[in-house]
């Protein structure tokens, strides 16, 4: 008897919300030229920040720092190793346009005007599998929290194959099997969500 090449995959929700600093607590740089910043916050151990899911990173200032760069460096949704430059704000909060599993190295060109934190915003982005699939089917455990899942080819801007809608029923289930060949995802199957209030508390995905 033959047996099956379908894969399971497990994914929980991130529940934490935007945190300002998450990745580094409020320091201002002073030493002059490149420096690194302290990766400090509630989401960090031993120098690094890990999220449940890949996350936008922010750089809040409480001066004007746009004339300031800051690199930032760890591994992307899938646990490669990714590195983002993002110019400072010139009020408040900018946000990176890369999700981060993790962050290891923050750094900033030179002195900033303001006290900076570095976080991470409420955008998530978590990964079924990073090459090509067939989604076969789902099973699910909601939320009190109704909204939709989109399944996406390619990563977090890819094209949504599927997008399932949740109910706001909390730890109630739904298996979801998906006929003939399934849904194929030629570049590596995705989700995206709002993490904080998410719509989901986990899933299993099956695909090959």
């Amino acid at each position: 008897m033959a047996g099956s090449d379908v894969k399971a995959k497990y994914i929980a929700a991130d529940t934490t919300a935007a945190d300002a600093d998450g990745v580094c607590q409020s320091q201002t740089p002073a030493a002059g030229g490149e420096q690194a910043l302290t990766i400090n916050g509630a989401l960090s151990s031993g120098g690094v920040a890990t999220f449940v899911a890949a996350r936008l990173i922010t750089i809040t200032s409480a001066g004007a720092d746009s004339g300031r760069t800051f690199t930032v460096t760890g591994t992307d949704v899938n646990g490669n190793a990714q590195t983002e430059t993002i110019t400072g704000p010139a009020t408040t909060t900018v946000t990176g346009t890369k999700y981060f599993r993790t962050v290891t190295e923050v750094l900033v060109d030179d002195n900033t005007a303001g006290a900076i934190t570095v976080g991470m915003a409420n955008t998530s982005l978590d990964v079924v599998y990073a090459g090509r699939a067939r989604l076969r089917g789902i099973y699910l455990i909601h939320t009190g929290t109704a909204g939709t899942i989109p399944f996406r080819n390619g990563g977090a801007t890819g094209t949504a194959m599927l997008t399932v809608p949740t109910p706001a029923s909390a730890n109630s289930t739904r298996d979801l099997v998906i006929p003939d060949e399934g849904i194929m995802f030629d570049s590596g199957a995705y989700i995206t969500y709002t993490a904080g209030t998410t719509v989901f508390s986990s899933f299993v995905a099956l695909y090959n």
